[in-house]
């Protein structure tokens, strides 16, 4: 099942809502002659191509999370030590609260920012905008720019 934000300019329209045949997404032997290779193929290389966008976000994700986790154990440790408290191992600090709480921290200023625009871009406008419906448009209008 596919989730449609009803009212968003950068959303499909409803009734093309989904992943689109492969005619409609023009890959396998519906691409075009000048496609990229991968586009063409159906193996993993194609599935890879034609997940690229989910791969690489996904990564980037998961390598400044780990990042931050490694710096925030730092840190952490360093304020054990001046409390003359034995360091904690990585592995025992990504199940303390102070990595958890220190995550969920940056993640809901990232999801209060991104979630908020979503929900203006439904119901404020600004004229001219590509990022937003035309100032007359109704609010439930469904991928249209102004």
């Amino acid at each position: 099942m596919w989730l449609v934000q009803k009212g968003s300019n950068e959303s499909k329209k409803l009734a093309d809502a989904g992943i689109e045949s492969e005619q409609q997404q023009e890959i396998g032997a519906y691409a075009q002659e000048n496609a990229p290779a991968w586009a063409k193929l159906r193996d993993w290389r194609g599935w890879m191509f034609r997940n690229s966008l989910l791969l690489a976000m996904s990564s980037i994700f998961l390598l400044t999370w780990f990042a931050q986790s490694l710096n925030n154990w730092r840190q952490f440790n360093e304020g054990r030590r001046q409390h003359d408290t034995s360091p904690l191992s990585w592995g025992d600090y990504v199940v303390n609260a102070d990595f958890w709480e220190r995550s969920l921290q940056n993640w809901q200023s990232e999801f209060l920012a991104v979630g908020s625009m979503a929900v203006f871009t439904i119901y404020l406008r600004q004229r001219g905008s590509p990022e937003s419906k035309p100032v007359g448009a109704p609010h439930e209008e469904t991928a249209s720019s102004g």
